[in-house]
């Protein structure tokens, strides 16, 4: 009897754990959403992959958000693999979702990376929504008092970061703030990590204008807040993976806080990401950690940074090999108005590690 408790009983407490761990971000199922289904009836939140019951609420009483948080999901997808492609973790693992590997499971400094870009989206696909004219219950954002100086004026549809923020924040952090939803420390992290994330999207609201005058002067500027693309935010938010706190849950006056583990006489700061658990080097496969290896990923044999042949392929050495590309050349522009190409054939030299 004893026997029983301690393997079979045990490991599906512990499956059950990691499943609430990643729960927060299972909403990114959303991706998947085939675009034949138009949600346009509160009965299709039911169907809906990955989202848990306060979510599914939530998409009852705001229907006309979900498509924004759907393609939110897919540009989440899509931007954590670009921004990380040159890395030996790329991000692959979240094909899985909603089944995530324990590279995302447990609370490593690449959970947090995702938690931060997934805050991040979906606010910032709301706010662009807004300006858009694609929600009823919002729309440009807020004038500010201050022209930005003489030959200026304000105009244009300013982003709503503000409603993107408000939105955002109930749908994506909703997960964490269930009841069941793990430890109280992961939970902790996970909604420290979305809140960088949305700190991160404010910062990246600048000023855009276009110019008006007289043969181009330029002598007025109409002016208006617009945020960055999310590609942009993304690297920001890579730097501060790169430099990510690893934390401990500790009494910290009268309750429990996340305290950097090395220096625990400080908080943690308001803008840095933070994890709980230390990741592989995602050198070999193992599938207990989440890893995928590096084996037959593509290397640059010249550069000398994260993508070089040495770090990617972890000093295993690489192989080459040619390939024939097939591009345009010679082209002439004819009066009026097109361009005639040839085709011309180059081989190039590639590496992949051993």
């Amino acid at each position: 009897m004893k026997e029983l408790w301690s393997f079979p009983l045990m490991s599906l407490v512990t499956l059950l754990l990691q499943f609430n761990v990643s729960s927060g971000i299972k909403w990114l199922a959303l991706a998947k959403t085939p675009a034949s289904l138009h949600l346009n009836q509160t009965q299709h939140c039911k169907i809906l992959e990955g989202l848990v019951s306060s979510q599914v609420q939530l998409c009852r009483s705001n229907l006309e958000l979900m498509q924004t948080i759907i393609q939110a999901a897919k540009e989440v997808k899509k931007t954590c693999q670009k921004t990380f492609a040159d890395m030996r973790w790329n991000c692959s693992s979240i094909e899985l979702v909603p089944n995530f590997s324990p590279d995302l499971e447990r609370g490593t400094r690449e959970a947090a990376f995702v938690y931060a870009l997934s805050a991040a989206a979906i606010s910032h696909f709301i706010a662009r929504a807004c300006t858009s004219g694609d929600l009823r219950g919002c729309s440009c954002g807020p004038i500010p008092g201050e022209i930005p100086g003489p030959g200026y004026r304000w105009g244009g549809c300013a982003d709503n970061l503000h409603y993107g923020l408000l939105m955002g924040s109930k749908f994506s952090d909703a997960p964490m703030k269930m009841k069941k939803s793990g430890s109280q420390a992961n939970k902790l992290m996970h909604l420290h990590n979305s809140e960088v994330g949305r700190q991160a999207l404010s910062e990246a609201l600048e000023l855009k204008c276009k110019c008006h005058g007289v043969s181009g002067s330029c002598s007025i500027k109409t002016c208006w807040r617009g945020l960055q693309d999310l590609k942009d935010i993304a690297i920001d938010l890579k730097t501060k993976y790169l430099s990510a706190s690893k934390v401990v849950h500790r009494p910290m006056g009268t309750r429990k806080q996340l305290v950097p583990k090395d220096i625990d006489i400080r908080p943690v700061r308001e803008n840095e990401l933070v994890y709980l658990q230390s990741s592989p080097d995602f050198c070999a496969k193992n599938e207990k950690l989440g890893s995928l290896g590096t084996q037959d990923r593509h290397c640059n044999k010249t550069s000398i940074g994260s993508d070089s042949c040495d770090l990617m392929c972890c000093g295993r050495g690489y192989n080459p090999y040619t390939e024939q590309l097939i591009e345009r050349c010679n082209c002439k522009y004819h009066w009026c108005c097109y361009v005639t190409c040839k085709k011309c054939e180059r081989t190039v030299e590639r590496y992949v590690c051993k």
